[in-house]
């Protein structure tokens, strides 16, 4: 944890050295991404003026996805967690990934594959895929992925994975075209799944899985964040008075002496409603699986 006046030791259990990358947490939904020497640290360039505290995270997946400085359009926990659950990717499975992206959901996937299975992943762009990897080697997953350029929807995926995959992700503007070579990257029963932002797309990829695969399914996941308040409540003058929807009063007590006394004037409770700023639409998972040679 750091003082940002800067005036105050540090006081952190491990140790920071320069170039090592840290999340910068100032407050709920306020992080940012580091990596830079200590002394530009303490600087007013990362640490706001207003004095405090901020606190200094270890890099993970999951905060990697909220910090990133987003190349492309990205992959949020809400569809990650679903898809690697459906694919059924668990520790020593082999995924392959078109296309990577800013490394969102490829950081996740390493994760789940670890220690001892593999993501390989493919974008198309050279300068992105050598970010993604730079990425990959301050999150400490590199180790659980290969990155490499090439186009997918014109070339396919390499025939040295022929028959090796248990699962395959794509997040391509035609996803239909790599279909063919992501069946014969597929282990008999290996799963698929397709990230489209469209409708058209996902109907496309749709007919294109008819031939090859079965249990075509497409989900839309809609993550819905509640505020939950601490507050006070006016007790009524009658139950008369209440209006539709609004809470019930505290009834009057009588006490021994025959007098009735009435509740304190207002209770504590607790509030709760729906964010205002929750995210919405983000694209359409299908998923399917291959089907079983007779």
């Amino acid at each position: 944890m750091l003082c940002s006046d800067g005036t105050k030791k540090l006081s952190f259990g491990g140790s920071i050295k320069d170039g090592d990358l840290v999340i910068v947490y100032e407050k709920r939904d306020v992080m940012k991404a580091v990596k830079i020497g200590l002394e530009s640290l303490l600087g007013s360039k990362v640490l706001s003026n207003k004095g405090g505290f901020v606190y200094l995270l270890a890099p993970t997946p999951e905060l990697w996805t909220l910090v990133l400085s987003h190349r492309t359009q990205i992959l949020y926990i809400a569809d990650i967690s679903f898809l690697i659950t459906y694919l059924e990717i668990v520790p020593g499975s082999l995924v392959l990934e078109s296309g990577t992206g800013s490394g969102s959901l490829t950081t996740s996937l390493a994760r789940a594959v670890a220690p001892t299975g593999h993501v390989y992943t493919f974008d198309f762009h050279q300068q992105r895929a050598d970010s993604a990897r730079e990425d990959f080697q301050s999150t400490g997953v590199d180790s659980l992925v290969t990155v490499g350029v090439r186009d997918i929807q014109g070339e396919g995926f390499p025939d040295e994975y022929s028959g090796l995959a248990d699962s395959v992700f794509l997040d391509l503007p035609q996803p239909w075209l790599a279909i063919p070579s992501a069946g014969k990257m597929l282990k008999q029963d290996g799963t698929l799944c397709s990230f489209s932002p469209c409708i058209e797309q996902v109907q496309r990829t749709c007919e294109a899985l008819k031939s090859s695969f079965r249990d075509i399914r497409t989900f839309e996941v809609l993550l819905r964040t509640f505020e939950v308040h601490e507050g006070k409540i006016d007790s009524c003058q009658g139950d008369e008075g209440l209006s539709v929807g609004s809470p019930p009063c505290k009834r009057r007590h009588r006490s021994s002496e025959g007098s009735t006394k009435q509740d304190s004037s207002s209770s504590p409770t607790i509030k709760v409603r729906p964010c205002s700023d929750a995210r919405g639409h983000t694209g359409y998972l299908t998923f399917s699986r291959l089907q079983c040679l007779s």
